[in-house]
């Protein structure tokens, strides 16, 4: 709003920031967050705390607040920034749009997956009662910085992690995003998705990757921000994941559980005849190109028919099972029978 900025840079009052960092981040950039406050002449409180899938809680986000109000903020032109990765971002999210109702926040992701995934969409929360982020709201940030110099940092496994998500926008929506991944994953590990002149034989595959997954990603989710509707190609990947994810922490990371799922999901559609056997191989090697896990003991039979009760519940009485119909194309099934899923299950287990 050109009013507000006006307000904000002919203001005697000094402008003022409160942040929240990851306190891993803050090892590494923290020092080049505080000088930069410092030469742009803001008074900032930096705040550093450990945001991980176990300390994900309304106990975090409560300290957040606390804190916010020892500060004393402007609820409308002094919105709070969140560094981190996707649990960072969540969680802030959520004390921000609970603070005075809703406070304006910034999302500033360091992770590849926070990059192509938390950065994008409404969606803040905390886990609750070890289910995960069933607590929550739909509070878009008022901006969403994507900065890549940050991934080259991270470990290469959580390179890994954060292609989880974007394989699962190249599997539901993009064939071309799918083509690259095949082509170019082990360098893009390599290279931690940093751009350098001296790829010819790659393009700027980090660049190209990271652009199509963000696009699909909005594409999806800009028509159905606040899930009215509950057919969401999105989901791919989530229906088993997120029991999987809370039962074996902290042995998966994030995108490593979606994977499983999702690895599952294709032996499903290939037990429905939605995919041919090529097909299938086709997806499961890239999976093992991107260095993802295709399976995982603690994803029993048991485990899987749990987590598909508890998508019952929350999705309307109906699976709405989003299942590839080829590389790049998907569908919303609501009528596999448990005799197929179970088929798939012991191919999957088998192989």
């Amino acid at each position: 709003d050109p009013q507000q900025l006006e307000l904000a840079t002919s203001s005697k009052r000094k402008l003022r920031r409160f942040i929240v960092i990851d306190e891993v981040v803050d090892e590494l950039y923290g020092s080049k967050v505080r000088e930069y406050f410092e030469e742009n002449n803001v008074q900032h409180k930096i705040l550093a705390l450990p945001t991980t899938e176990e300390t994900k809680s309304m106990d975090l986000v409560l300290k957040i607040l606390q804190e916010v109000q020892k500060f004393s903020i402007d609820r409308r032109t002094e919105p709070i920034i969140a560094i981190g990765g996707g649990v960072c971002l969540d969680i802030v999210g959520l004390a921000a749009s609970l603070y005075r109702r809703r406070t304006p926040y910034i999302r500033v992701p360091t992770t590849l997956l926070s990059y192509v995934d938390a950065s994008v969409g409404a969606k803040n929360g905390v886990n609750f009662l070890q289910c995960k982020n069933k607590l929550g709201g739909y509070t878009p940030p008022v901006a969403s910085f994507l900065d890549r110099s940050f991934i080259r940092s991270i470990p290469r496994r959580h390179i890994s992690n954060g292609l989880g998500e974007i394989l699962k926008m190249a599997l539901m929506k993009h064939k071309g995003l799918f083509d690259l991944l095949k082509s170019h994953g082990k360098y893009l590990l390599d290279t931690k998705f940093q751009s350098y002149s001296g790829s010819a034989n790659h393009g700027d595959a980090a660049l190209q990757t990271t652009r199509i997954a963000i696009e699909t990603m909005l594409e999806e989710l800009a028509p159905n921000l606040w899930e009215d509707d509950l057919d969401r190609l999105v989901d791919f990947g989530h229906l088993i994941s997120p029991e999987l994810e809370m039962r074996v922490l902290p042995s998966l990371m994030h995108g490593e559980a979606v994977n499983i799922d999702m690895a599952f999901m294709t032996y499903v559609a290939h037990a429905r005849g939605l995919i041919t056997a090529e097909e299938k191989e086709q997806i499961i090697q890239c999976m093992r190109g991107l260095e993802l896990p295709v399976w995982h003991r603690g994803c029993s039979w048991a485990l899987i028919k749990k987590a598909l009760m508890e998508r019952l519940k929350h999705s309307g009485g109906q699976p709405r099972m989003p299942l590839p119909t080829g590389l790049g194309v998907a569908e919303i099934f609501n009528d596999t029978s448990e005799e197929t899923l179970e088929r798939a299950y012991k191919l999957w287990v088998r192989d």
